[in-house]
């Protein structure tokens, strides 16, 4: 069995993908209002900043920074997904294990977590993040994705609309685990 090991650093930058348990699913982009308001609920109680964010039908990867002496990402995490969960209609398939864990059946329990080492590594997982939505084909430009903090960083005039053009040429290992 894996041993799950996370890094928690007070203070520290974490790159994540965090997946539906149906893969096939549109549940992200169809309710992201409520995935929105989970989020701003949470911040304001447990804050962090959002460097940046993608969400996908069924899936999302994001960069968060965390206050100074604090390296609750997990609560976070937990907390998010719970609200999510609530918001939404009870009808999902459940697994047996599931059921008897009183658990729904919408997101996959574990998820990709990894501690951006230093500014080049958040640069490549940032732009990963930005790009994700072309590397997957559902639009050929980034600009086209409306779910991305990619417009964040153009009208902070960060990156030009036109970043990476067509998307070829950007997709690196960064955010890769298989």
């Amino acid at each position: 069995m894996p041993n799950y090991r996370r890094n928690f650093l007070p203070g520290g930058s974490f790159f994540f993908t965090v997946n539906l348990l149906e893969r096939r699913s549109d549940l992200l982009v169809r309710h992201i209002d409520l995935l929105r308001e989970a989020v701003r609920r949470i911040r304001r109680t447990h804050p962090f900043d959002i460097d940046a964010w993608v969400v996908l039908p069924d899936h999302m990867h994001c960069v968060w920074a965390l206050p100074a002496g604090d390296a609750d990402y997990a609560l976070r995490w937990q907390l998010i997904k719970l609200l999510f969960s609530r918001g939404l209609p009870k009808t999902e398939r459940r697994s047996a294990v599931r059921m008897a864990r009183r658990e729904r059946g919408i997101w996959q329990r574990r998820y990709w977590e990894h501690t951006v080492r230093d500014e080049a590594d958040w640069h490549a997982h940032v732009d990963y993040v930005h790009i994700n939505p072309v590397k997957h084909g559902l639009v050929t430009r980034v600009a086209d994705w409306p779910y991305s903090s990619f417009h964040r960083y153009v009208e902070a005039s960060l990156l030009p609309a036109d970043w990476a053009g067509g998307g070829e040429g950007v997709v690196g290992a960064a955010g890769e685990h298989g």
